[in-house]
């Protein structure tokens, strides 16, 4: 249930019979009209733009429609009252019976409160991590795969069907190299002296473990043996063997994918030719010569005619090559071909969470989606920058096992899975994050995971000991959505019910937006919101949670509790996060 769509609808039926009664134009766009909070909410609970939207195109001034808008707004039995502010806005202030009906619906409801069908079940695919099958995933990976499973969490709660997706990067040269890498550790595993690792291989003791498995397997067959025999070997029992272990990270965060796509497979299987052959149907590739890279000089450039794409014809800075000198794919091939068969599979709207590093990667590959898909595509790239780790306030040093970087197990084995995830979503995916280990273990609230983690907890706590108090009393949420609200009067907890109101419209707009961070900026809202209102009850007695000598107040007090717990527990569901139902203060 979402307050704001509801008086949408009635604000747009108030216009639609302001509309017949004067006379209005056809084809005004209603459905543009906004419905939110007022930035400063002493103004009441909804405004709207309405006026505002309309003046134009009905041809007088914003206040000439606020005014007989607002006259009809305020005759609706749910509305306290409506003002006309500025130059045309409309601010509602509600009844208090509209927000108590809330705390209701979300005890009737459970966590599925705030579950919405704006997505209207389209089709998503949510691409992410996708990390190259070289190594072991290190601590920046984690960011790209907590936003991407809370995306993909998000969405699914907003309505929207979506797959969770992991493209192998399992062809060229860099699969190449991590073959002749387990081939060495293969040797030393059968207990050859092979030195210190060569430099262009890949040097952590991760591949150890590789090297051990295809020697317990397949014993010295491939001593000697010149590399043509075994490199195809290698290559296919590392990307296994390494992909086992990311997965299993992967499971250690909660993170489980529907679909992992290989690239080689898709190559192989002439992907890549149809997606060619696709854009040359549409006359969008052409042979030409590229101007040189900025910053080259004439001697570093050499002008040769290539195979390209018509990429700036669709938004991008330059066209680009589909052909290397040798006549192979371009990576930029590999991953038109790829978003093709996402397209194909029947997801028109794409998603690519990527590392900092691919912000060169976004227009272009935009434009190839567009151009693939005929337009009927959308691709949105979510960069996630880079993440800083520290461990009381010093910089943490470099992974024995992986060698040049931390790894995301050892973050998870550091503080939890549930602290990692939550972490990751306390800034914009834009923005640099900063994660130190100490403070993530604190117990304050300059700690979000225990802060927010702390609120459900006391909850419970509220519950447990009304159960004490109330001996007999059924404080189910099914009992508690049909007790009697109306002594819910304190403007804090009037304040606190608005705020868990509005988790449905926080789900619909996050969705929209592609911003699950903003589940997490909600929950410490509603944390702060209700430590306040326990904190002040501690010092007036007449506004605690349990009063023994007052039932009625207690029980719509314990319907409160609950209808905050669940939302907390609600939002943690889309991140990834378990709910506590103990924590020690």
């Amino acid at each position: 249930m979402n307050v704001f769509n509801q008086f949408r609808e009635k604000i747009q039926a108030a216009l639609e019979e302001l509309a017949r009664r004067q006379g209005w134009p056809d084809g005004l766009p209603f459905d543009r009209v906004t419905v939110e909070p007022p930035r400063d909410l002493s103004h009441g609970d909804i405004s709207t733009n309405a006026a505002m939207l309309l003046a134009k195109p009905v041809g007088t001034n914003p206040r000439a429609i606020a005014a007989p808008l607002a006259e009809t707004l305020a005759g609706l039995p749910e509305v306290e009252s409506a003002e006309v502010a500025g130059p045309g806005f409309i601010n509602l202030r509600l009844a208090a019976s509209v927000w108590l009906a809330e705390v209701s619906a979300i005890l009737r409801e459970g966590t599925a409160y705030g579950s919405s069908a704006t997505g209207k079940g389209r089709r998503v695919n949510v691409e992410y991590v996708s990390a190259n099958p070289t190594g072991p995933l290190h601590a920046a990976h984690a960011r790209g795969a907590v936003f991407g499973d809370a995306l993909a969490a998000l969405l699914v709660k907003a309505g929207f069907t979506v797959t969770r997706e992991y493209y192998i990067n399992d062809a060229g040269a860099q699969v190449e190299t991590l073959a002749r890498s387990a081939h060495l550790r293969y040797r030393e595993a059968l207990g050859e002296d092979i030195g210190a690792i060569p430099e262009g291989h890949y040097p952590g003791e991760y591949l150890k473990d590789v090297g051990q498995a295809i020697a317990d397997s397949d014993g010295d067959r491939w001593v000697g043996k010149p590399e043509g025999e075994w490199l195809e070997v290698f290559r296919a029992r590392a990307v296994e063997l390494m992909m086992a272990e990311v997965k299993r990270d992967l499971l250690a965060m909660g993170i489980q994918f529907d679909t992992f796509s290989s690239e080689r497979a898709l190559v192989e299987a002439g992907a890549v030719q149809r997606a060619l052959d696709t854009l040359e149907g549409r006359g969008l590739v052409y042979t030409g010569v590229l101007e040189p890279p900025k910053g080259k000089t004439p001697d570093d450039w050499e002008p040769r005619p290539q195979l390209l794409f018509k990429a700036s014809q669709f938004g991008d800075d330059v066209d680009r090559p589909l052909k290397k000198s040798d006549g192979s794919w371009t990576y930029f091939a590999n991953d038109i071909a790829y978003h093709l068969d996402k397209f194909l599979r029947g997801s028109p709207e794409l998603i690519d969470v990527l590392g900092a590093d691919h912000g060169g990667y976004v227009k272009r590959m935009k434009a190839a989606v567009t151009a693939i898909s005929g337009g009927e595509g959308n691709l949105d790239v979510k960069l996630c920058q880079l993440v800083h780790l520290f461990d009381g306030g010093k910089p943490v040093r470099m992974s024995k096992r992986a060698g040049t970087f931390v790894t995301l197990r050892d973050v998870i084995d550091s503080v939890g899975s549930d602290s990692v995830r939550f972490i990751m979503l306390t800034r914009r995916n834009d923005q640099t994050l900063e994660f130190d280990y100490q403070k993530v273990k604190e117990q304050s609230r300059d700690n979000p995971v225990f802060y927010v983690q702390y609120a459900h907890a006391r909850a419970t706590s509220v519950i447990r000991h009304a159960g004490e108090a109330l001996p007999g009393q059924d404080l189910s949420d099914a009992a508690l959505a049909k007790v009697s609200l109306g002594s819910l009067t304190d403007p804090d907890e009037l304040g606190l019910i608005r705020l868990l109101a509005g988790w449905p419209r926080l789900v619909e707009s996050a969705a929209d937006a592609h911003e699950p961070h903003r589940v997490a900026f909600y929950l410490g809202e509603v944390a702060a919101a209700f430590h306040s209102l326990w904190n002040k009850g501690k010092d007036e007695a007449h506004l605690r949670f349990i009063l023994p000598d007052n039932t009625e107040t207690t029980l719509a007090r314990m319907a409160l509790v609950r209808a905050t717990a669940t939302v907390i527990a609600s939002g943690l569901g889309v991140m990834g996060v378990q709910p506590v139902e103990e924590l020690r203060e």
